[in-house]
Formats: C-alpha cells, sequence, structure tokens
C-alpha cells in the first residue's frame, strides 16, 4: 500500500506513457552513442543502447518533455530500477533556460536484480557539460519541469536499465 506522502510523477501503464519521453545522446555535440527507450509490456520504462567515448561523446540520455512535476521542499525521488550493474545519473532540469545545465544525482543498478532508489532533492549537484558547478544556487523544487536518466560511466559498450514508477515522498 502507498505511503500517505506518496506522489505519482510517471508511471508506464499505457504505450502513449512514452509519448512524454525523448531520448538526447552525445550525437549532439558529434558523439556516437546510441540511446533508445520504450515502454514494456511489463509496464515499465526500458532504457537501452551502445556508449561509445569516440568523437569526444559518451553519454547517453533520456528525459521527459517540460511539465508541472508538483515537487515540493523536502522530497525524495523514489523508483525502483533493474539495470546491468552499471552507475546511471537521474538529472533534473529546471525552467531557467541555462545551457547544459541540470542537478544530477548518480545510483547503482545490480545486474538483473530489482532495487529500489531514493534521491533526497537536496542531495542533488548543480552541473553544467557533466562538471559540478560549486557555488551553485540549491534547487529549488517549485523550478523542476523535467527529470531524466543518463547514462555517461565512461565505460563502452552496450548498456540497459528498466524503471518503475517514478514517485516523490516527502520526509
Amino acid at each position: 500500500m502507498a505511503e500517505v506522502n506518496d506522489r505519482l510523477i510517471f508511471n508506464f501503464n499505457t504505450p502513449e506513457s512514452g509519448k512524454t519521453w525523448v531520448s538526447v545522446n552525445d550525437n549532439v555535440m558529434g558523439g556516437v552513442s546510441e540511446g533508445k527507450f520504450k515502454i514494456t509490456q511489463d509496464k515499465t520504462l526500458f532504457f537501452s543502447g551502445s556508449l561509445s567515448l569516440e568523437n569526444n561523446g559518451g553519454f547517453a540520455s533520456i528525459r521527459c518533455i517540460p511539465a508541472q512535476l508538483g515537487l515540493k521542499k523536502n522530497d525524495s525521488i523514489h523508483f525502483e530500477a533493474k539495470g546491468d550493474g552499471r552507475e546511471y545519473t537521474m538529472n533534473l532540469y529546471t525552467n531557467k533556460r541555462l545551457t547544459a545545465f541540470s542537478y544530477r544525482q548518480s545510483f547503482q543498478t545490480k545486474n538483473n536484480q530489482w532495487v529500489e532508489i531514493s534521491l533526497p532533492l537536496e542531495k542533488f549537484i548543480a552541473t553544467s557539460f557533466g562538471k559540478v558547478i560549486p557555488k551553485a544556487e540549491p534547487i529549488d523544487p517549485n523550478d523542476i519541469e523535467s527529470i531524466g536518466f543518463m547514462i555517461g560511466d565512461k565505460k563502452p559498450g552496450a548498456f540497459q536499465v528498466e524503471f518503475k514508477e517514478i514517485k516523490a515522498k516527502s520526509k
């Protein structure tokens, strides 16, 4: 049973659930990594592809199109992930239009095992082009309009990770 403070952000109950997501890979900067996603029959978001470091590349990502996500101070983002044992990153994008700017937090997957992930908003770190911005303001939950998942662990090769519904939980 869901906790009273759980708020659904995304579920993947229908094939149409994928219409609010897009792939953004390093080809925007000349790289050749490939990342794609699909909604599975098991009602999950499946993100897979191949990471390449060629042509100064090294990332593949997916993100939702901008929307009001209803996140609040002291929230954590919760989801279950079944991956390949690699490290992935959740990115939060704000309505402040800054080039290649996001707040990031990494999480570890276990090979072919579902794990519960909880990412507190206050632990997301401001980054631009993968570099930490030391004096950036902490994230304001009211400004968050998009979330995404990324792989950029500098390990070329195939990757895959699957996500169940994504929720916000208040402390």
